[in-house]
């Protein structure tokens, strides 16, 4: 009884926030309603994990934290797309802001509460150093050329590139990701599946599992996570407005808003890494962290660069001096936690402190 209530109201929920995006989208929308947009939205939050876990148990990893990184990711480009040509020149540097604040979110709040979730159960959490390690080296490569470097170019105005530069760093960044993805489901699949500790069998799963679901279980749940996801982003944007003029009244920066989005935008990959970090799967949760870090950057710069075709007035990509200090830090601690393969209590609290900071400046820069 207790399963098929489960299953009914991950079904009914994004249902239901994909009615409540359809009757919403495009208007402005009361207190009421805006509280219901909220109560959905964070069920289909809650709907997206459930249905991205079973697709990682019929999958296995990593191709499970793999679907759920790339589909948020996917939805997301195409949220911060349609701002950036409907919002005009004011939304000239929410490219920057969003894919920022989701480096920010995955390696340091994400990856931190993980780390802390996995330390109060066992003590010291353990995860492949190896898997680990090339997918934080290329989100630092990614970060570096993408966000860093328009801010030192000379031959367009201001923290920008010049097209010649943007498409360079599109292909450059979309053919990381390619080759990264290619190394994590093919020819180094092993680095990045969860060590087996004294409480996970052989292959990194708990022993608790459920048995593993059918190709047909599989299938509905890919459709109902899309379906998620998409109710999640669109009522992400429906709630923006509210957001926005929250964001004027309470006098803080522009910026703000790009924070939000992307803090409601990553809550899936945040709950379903947190979950597999209380079950001894490091690694998984680290694989969503910095898989996502990685997909926003390879997959929103390729975008924007195709996009800033029909963009007009500039397209601010370099971050600020606060920023790139935040980003250097965040690369060292990184990877100092990364490279023995095993973190404490200590680690957790560092990288959750990093992310307070970040918060703490975006609202006080």
């Amino acid at each position: 009884m207790r399963r098929h209530i489960a299953r009914w109201w991950t079904v009914a929920v994004p249902a239901l926030a994909l009615a409540a995006l359809a009757l919403t989208w495009g208007r402005s929308v009361s207190a009421v309603t805006g509280v219901l947009v909220a109560l959905l939205l964070a069920g289909a939050v809650l709907a997206a994990v459930h249905h991205a876990e079973v697709i990682a148990h019929r999958v296995g990893e990593p191709f499970g934290s793999l679907v759920l990184a790339v589909a948020v990711t996917v939805i997301e480009v195409a949220l911060i797309v349609s701002l950036m040509l409907s919002g005009g020149e004011r939304t000239a540097s929410l490219a920057r802001d969003t894919v920022f604040a989701a480096v920010m979110i995955t390696c340091n709040g994400i990856v931190g509460l993980s780390l802390l979730t996995g330390t109060l159960r066992r003590r010291v959490a353990v995860f492949n150093a190896e898997g680990t390690g090339g997918a934080l080296a290329t989100v630092t490569t990614l970060s570096t050329l993408s966000l860093v470097l328009p801010s030192f170019t000379t031959s367009a105005r201001g923290p920008a590139f010049s097209p010649a530069q943007l498409g360079f760093a599109a292909v450059v960044s979309l053919a990381m990701y390619g080759l990264f993805v290619l190394t994590q489901t093919v020819r180094h699949r092993d680095y990045f599946l969860p060590v087996a500790t004294p409480h996970t069998r052989g292959d990194g799963r708990a022993e608790e599992h459920a048995p593993r679901p059918s190709g047909r279980t599989a299938l509905v749940s890919l459709g109902l996570l899309l379906a998620a996801l998409v109710s999640v982003v669109g009522l992400a944007k429906v709630e923006s407005p509210v957001i926005e003029l929250a964001v004027a009244n309470a006098g803080l920066p522009q910026a703000v808003v790009g924070v939000v989005i992307a803090l409601l935008v990553l809550l899936p990959e945040t709950i379903a890494a947190v979950r597999a970090a209380r079950r001894d799967q490091i690694q998984i949760s680290l694989n969503l962290a910095l898989g996502s870090a990685m997909a926003s950057i390879g997959l929103t710069i390729p975008a924007i660069a195709v996009v800033s075709i029909w963009l007009e007035g500039p397209l601010v990509l370099g971050l600020g001096g606060t920023h790139m200090v935040l980003l250097a830090l965040t690369v060292a601690v990184s990877t100092l936690t990364v490279v023995p393969g095993r973190a404490t209590l200590l680690q957790s609290g560092v990288h959750l402190g990093l992310f307070a900071a970040f918060l703490f400046l975006a609202i006080s820069p």
